[in-house]
């Protein structure tokens, strides 16, 4: 798998489609040699037909951006269905083709990709940030269902973001922020370090102008007296490797500008301890080669205590596979160290794209952390809260946890035995009073580490739920959204009881029956006033959203404009509590 292309020359002539499609076509042919072209040829038919006229702000014919998309999707060797999908990733929110068109001329996979990334603009929103929230709510749920929607949504932000200059100063910020925050972590989940990195060096020139400019100064200045170095360092490595008999590829390691910005902002690091850091990779046939190729390395120079990470026998979330060594290196400066085989390298790089290049892994195997994405996603209601949330999700590692009883909950890294609570069930969360973990009693804030094992202590007490200091303390967004609601629930059973009895109060005050109105009355007084049932009429008034006064002169007329079946107005509100959590035994219970 090639290196997606860093610059995607802008073609304005009205060249034929031959000509246009030339690299498209080459691109693809490289990594699937054996696969027909023919959706490929139809579907930028059809899209230079729809786009025809179409210019996007940068001035280029509006067909460049589509072809741009589908050669980035290309060159990251997916497949025929993904990038006619990509070359119609615009016609249906921009011109006047359909869905039912798509799906007739193209089969469903192509039109259900081409769905999953159309964003909501045509609906109506209260914001910008409430569109932004929707769309990527409707993105998501269509990840779930198939990855290719992002890796296409992925190459669409990438080519935006290379051609950013034609918009507002406004604009930039605010889609180089998102794109960091948001499109560039996705990138990461997928294990798609290639196109992450250039997104994140991308948005870090839109955002940071002047570091941006002053640290590739330095880069670039320095560059010769680190290369020199760096290829007496690649000579040492290929000749140890040739003697042990492993046949091995040797290269540099590059930084990206924006790694470089974040360790000196975020660690505090001067730019020389960063830049000096030279970095290598090993590529090896198999993964005994990887693991001769580190004795060889750690018998040629000493290795830095505490900085082996064996990410082979145990990978990162996205399935990333590497060991990792630092060790120190001729003139006594570190070098660190990366040996995967070649099979890891691509999921490496490419992540989830590899499987559909190469067929490498299983697409499903990224999708646990989408799922949960998926779940909590459904229960915030609020924009501003989903979007914050979507960006905190993304950013963190994620630990493994086991129940007593085997189960894996995977979860983000920092979690405590509350997260693990409320990812078991939701009513186990509401029911937490202690937890055990690996036989041991701590305390709910206690920090989980991948390999625990966890036991959640429950309370039998009628309604037993969360503490408000809980939110200070859990760190997934599903406990958090769990702890919300039951508070949320809490206000609401507060204020329809309050507000039946103002209600009462009020009925009283004008001699109107407190015990027995018509139930015909009640559900037309709160149909008049647009709630759903008495229920919520009650709610309102314990919420002043509507007085209990304008509500009894609304009863009095209705009274006395005719007759309906009587009912007795309860004496107590029916309060909505969790539903008891039912265990054998008494007093506590250990979950597991």
């Amino acid at each position: 798998m090639s290196t997606v292309s860093r610059v995607l020359p802008w073609r304005r002539s009205s060249a034929p489609a031959s000509v246009e499609l030339a690299p498209l076509l080459a691109a693809f042919r490289s990594h699937q040699p054996k696969s027909s072209t023919a959706l490929i040829t139809q579907a930028y038919d059809l899209a230079a037909s729809a786009h025809s006229g179409q210019t996007r702000r940068t001035g280029e014919p509006y067909i460049q951006h589509p072809l741009s998309v589908a050669q980035i999707v290309a060159e990251l060797g997916l497949d025929e269905v993904t990038i006619a999908a990509a070359l119609l990733h615009d016609s249906v929110e921009d011109t006047g083709v359909g869905l039912e068109e798509l799906t007739r001329r193209f089969g469903p996979d192509v039109a259900g990709i081409v769905d999953g990334v159309t964003k909501l603009d045509r609906l109506s929103f209260d914001s910008k940030q409430a569109q932004q929230a929707a769309s990527m709510r409707k993105m998501l749920v269509a990840m779930a269902k198939d990855l290719r929607v992002l890796m296409i949504k992925l190459a669409d932000r990438l080519h935006n973001m290379r051609t950013l200059g034609a918009m507002s100063a406004e604009a930039q910020t605010r889609i180089a922020r998102e794109t960091l925050d948001v499109y560039a972590p996705l990138a990461h989940r997928l294990g798609m370090q290639e196109l992450k990195q250039q997104l994140e060096d991308l948005s870090f020139a839109t955002l940071h102008p002047k570091q941006y400019a002053e640290i590739d100064h330095m880069v670039s200045t320095r560059a010769p007296e680190r290369e020199l170095y760096l290829a007496q360092v690649l000579e040492q490595v290929r000749e140890r490797l040739r003697e042990l008999g492993v046949e091995a590829e040797v290269s540099g390691r590059p930084k990206h500008l924006w790694s470089i910005y974040e360790k000196m902002v975020v660690k505090g690091r001067q730019f020389d301890d960063i830049y000096d850091l030279v970095g290598i990779r090993v590529l090896v046939e198999s993964v005994k080669d990887c693991y001769a190729a580190l004795g060889s390395i750690h018998a040629t120079w000493r290795p830095v205590q505490g900085r082996f990470k064996d990410y082979v026998a145990m990978p990162k979330f996205n399935l990333y596979q590497s060991l990792h060594t630092t060790v120190v290196g001729p003139l006594g400066k570190p070098l660190e160290v990366q040996l995967r085989t070649r099979e890891m390298h691509q999921r490496a790089e490419f992540g989830v794209a590899a499987h559909f290049a190469y067929k490498i892994g299983s697409p499903t195997d990224e999708l646990a952390w989408l799922n949960r994405i998926v779940d909590w996603q459904q229960e915030t209601s609020d924009p501003a809260q989903f979007m914050e949330t979507l960006k905190v999700d993304l950013e963190q590692d994620e630990v493994y946890v086991f129940t007593p009883k085997g189960k894996v909950v995977t979860m983000a890294k920092g979690a405590t035995p509350i997260d693990f609570a409320y990812a078991v069930h939701t009513e186990v969360g509401h029911a937490c009073v202690g937890a055990r973990v690996n036989g041991r009693l701590v305390a709910l804030s206690h920090q989980l580490n991948s390999g625990d094992t966890c036991e959640i202590f429950t309370s039998k007490v009628e309604g037993t739920g969360p503490s408000r200091d809980w939110l200070q303390i859990v760190k997934t967004p599903r406990a958090a959204n769990k702890i919300r609601q039951w508070f949320s629930r809490e206000r609401r059973d507060d204020a329809r009881e309050a507000g039946r009895d103002d209600l009462q109060k009020q009925l009283r005050r004008e001699g109107l029956p407190t015990q027995k109105l018509p139930a015909s009355v009640l559900n037309e007084v709160a149909s008049g006033l647009n709630y759903l049932d008495v229920d919520a009429l009650y709610t309102a008034i314990g919420e002043h959203h509507v007085s209990a006064q304008s509500v009894v002169a609304r009863i009095g007329k209705a009274l006395r404009s005719g007759d309906g079946r009587e009912e007795q107005l309860p004496t107590t509100v029916h309060r909505h509590r969790p539903t008891k959590v039912t265990r054998p035994g008494a007093g506590v219970h250990v979950e597991g």
